[in-house]
């Protein structure tokens, strides 16, 4: 969430950031109100518990009708503070329910629009000219299924539309870049990690999850446990309630999962194939640090997302995500999105998001500073997607296809499948 008092000391500030999302403002005078009312429900709560003490005192040196007096004054201030309790409690919980509904704030410098009002930071590598290679491409699907790679079919018959097998090459590819992905990131200083897929409401909520995004998470009531939608949620929640020492930042985790999503809204959009799917896998990193290093943190993991997709010699862009388009948690998000020829667009394929406090404030993560004397603050958080696998399968299938259905592979593959992915039909 927030810092509580910006809605005090800038209120105003907290408007736009609602107003350039989108979304409106009006939640903020709510909890303008409502933070009134609790700080007033509070010093009324406290002054009874004050006359009560107090009086506790008098009574035990009061004798006769003065005692008998103070007595009967306790037992209706007993009655008043309870219900000043009550009220205290009430209006706690009114102010904090509006306050973790309220989404981060975002970046000066993020875009101001809607989903297709993003703005292009960099084109990198040019899209094949197939028709001047004298064929045309086929999909994704139609080659997985020339490798003996993918059967949506199957996936369909056992568990439903958007669900899928990857068979053969299809799931060694797979394996080959979970194996790259891990060990490229821990070249890079990230610390490997396998996290748990189910986490209880506390992690989903704490992360920012249960809110506009509540639709597309898949609950398991009998076990009150949701099934994540990426690492990010346990990863984030992996130093929930703990202090850190400002010493060890910034910690770095990347973390191989699968991933759920219900994919609620989105009907009829890329139904075909695998791109759009209920489940699929993905290597995430993570990073903990403060929210003075947490810009420079977010240009690193873009740095990093960029050196990932040159490797796979794929040609992509990068783009400022637009601030109606941002997720609850973050302030700024960048998209790296991979030539799909196609579709004769560019899909997004890894992202990562600077979310500063706003988790760990949830979450309750903070960070000591050096000295006996030092004070706490709140961690920031920041996440970036390396690899979504079955969306990069997508992506070097149709970049890398032949006028025969054969596969070239980017260099960096070749020592787990070699050069080339054969059809075998």
């Amino acid at each position: 969430m927030i810092d509580p008092r910006l809605l005090r000391d800038d209120p105003d500030r907290v408007r736009d950031a609602l107003r350039r999302r989108g979304e409106s403002p009006e939640v903020v005078d709510s909890l303008v109100a409502a933070d009134e009312g609790r700080r007033s429900a509070i010093a009324a709560f406290e002054a009874l518990r004050a006359e009560q003490k107090q009086l506790g005192k008098q009574v035990a040196q009061a004798k006769g009708e003065e005692k008998t007096a103070l007595l009967e004054r306790t037992k209706a201030l007993s009655a008043e503070v309870k219900e000043a309790d009550a009220a205290r409690a009430a209006g706690e919980q009114t102010y904090n329910t509006l306050l973790r509904s309220l989404p981060n704030l975002v970046a000066d410098e993020a875009p101001e629009g809607g989903e297709d009002d993003f703005v292009v930071l960099d084109v990198v590598g040019t899209p094949r000219d197939f028709a001047a290679e004298g064929f045309t491409p086929r999909d994704h699907l139609e080659l997985g299924r020339m490798l003996g790679a993918i059967d949506v079919e199957r996936g369909a018959k056992v568990s439903g539309s958007r669900f899928y097998y990857l068979t053969g090459v299809g799931a060694q590819l797979e394996l080959a870049l979970i194996q790259l992905a891990m060990s490229t990131a821990a070249r890079w200083g990230f610390t490997p990690m396998i996290p748990p897929a189910l986490v209880r409401p506390q992690a989903m909520e704490g992360t920012g999850f249960l809110g506009q995004a509540a639709d597309d998470v898949y609950h398991l009531p009998k076990d009150d446990l949701y099934l994540v939608g990426t690492s990010e949620v346990p990863l984030a929640a992996y130093h929930s309630d703990e202090i850190l020492d400002a010493a060890s930042l910034p910690r770095r985790y990347a973390a191989f999962s699968p991933c759920y999503r219900r994919e609620a809204g989105s009907h009829g959009k890329d139904t075909k194939g695998i791109f759009r799917v209920h489940w699929f896998d993905k290597v995430e990193m993570f990073t903990y640090t403060t929210l003075e290093e947490s810009f420079a943190e977010h240009e690193r993991l873009l740095g990093w997302e960029r050196e990932w997709l040159d490797s796979l010699e794929l040609p992509y862009r990068v783009i400022d995500v637009a601030t109606g388009d941002l997720g609850a948690s973050a302030i700024r998000k960048f998209d790296c999105e991979a030539w799909v020829p196609t579709q004769e667009r560019y899909r997004e394929v890894s992202s990562t998001s600077n979310c500063t406090e706003y988790q760990a404030r949830r979450l309750d993560i903070r960070v000591r500073g050096a000295g006996a004397e030092a004070g706490t603050t709140p961690a920031a958080t920041l996440n970036g997607t390396l690899c979504a696998m079955t969306r990069t399968i997508v992506a070097l299938l149709e970049n890398g296809q032949q006028a025969d259905g054969s596969v070239r592979l980017p260099a960096v593959l070749h020592p787990f499948l070699g050069p080339v992915l054969e059809p075998v039909s």
